[in-house]
């Protein structure tokens, strides 16, 4: 049994590295001799330029260029480099830092960590400053588009409650799924008229908790029932 053990390592060649974690197969000299030889596995780069173009979770700013862009630039580059040519590389530190410090002083609006490398010269800050960033979701970017006539989208919807829906006889049509809400946009919203009433409330809920209380909003993670 060791001996099949060791032999099986052996002609799979597995190999488990750090810049390479897929699993390498060779062919045997079995296979060899009948000319077949074992496809690589797949690797994950479509995967992985699919997910990093999803980033619309990422907590970034809306960011919206200026009408007069290109001449505050202009000014900007003079006044922290006194050249305004846009060929110029940015290979002094000290002045990558004072001209991303005056961009964003200026616009609002910085250059993330991940873009500081492609940022050679004053005209790839002019084309990342062109650039608007939209931090909206797919979903509500459906809201403004023109939608197939055979498409509905429901932005609204309404939450099924077993004490106000009473047409089934409270008759749930999901039975056994939890239905707790766990976000502030959909969460259980009332006015209440003190605390007397809040703690009534509290006992027959669970979720986000979103309250008036004297024209202030109040916001609870109700964990018991």
């Amino acid at each position: 049994m060791a001996a099949f053990f060791k032999h099986g390592i052996l002609k799979t060649g597995q190999v488990l590295a750090p810049k390479n974690v897929f699993r390498r197969c060779y062919a045997t000299k079995a296979e060899k001799r009948k000319g077949l030889d074992r496809k690589p596995s797949p690797k994950l780069n479509s995967t992985a330029q699919s997910l990093s173009a999803k980033g619309f979770l990422r907590p970034r700013k809306e960011y919206i260029p200026p009408t007069d862009l290109d001449n505050l630039l202009q000014k900007l580059f003079q006044e922290t480099l006194g050249n305004t040519n846009l060929d110029t590389r940015l290979i002094n530190l000290d002045e990558r830092y004072r001209v991303f410090t005056a961009c964003y002083e200026a616009f609002n609006h910085s250059v993330p960590n991940s873009h500081l490398h492609q940022i050679e010269t004053l005209k790839d800050i002019r084309d990342f400053y062109s650039t608007p960033v939209d931090t909206g979701t797919p979903l509500d970017k459906m809201r403004t588009m023109e939608l197939p006539s055979n498409l509905h989208v429901q932005f609204e919807y309404t939450r099924w409650n077993p004490k106000t829906d009473i047409e089934f006889g409270g008759i749930t049509a999901f039975p056994e799924s939890s239905t707790i809400v766990t976000g502030l946009k959909y969460g259980f919203q009332k006015e209440i008229e003190s605390i007397k009433n809040l703690s009534q409330l509290l006992q027959e809920y669970k979720g986000i908790f979103v309250f008036y209380l004297n024209s202030d909003i109040f916001c609870i993670d109700v964990t018991f029932g």
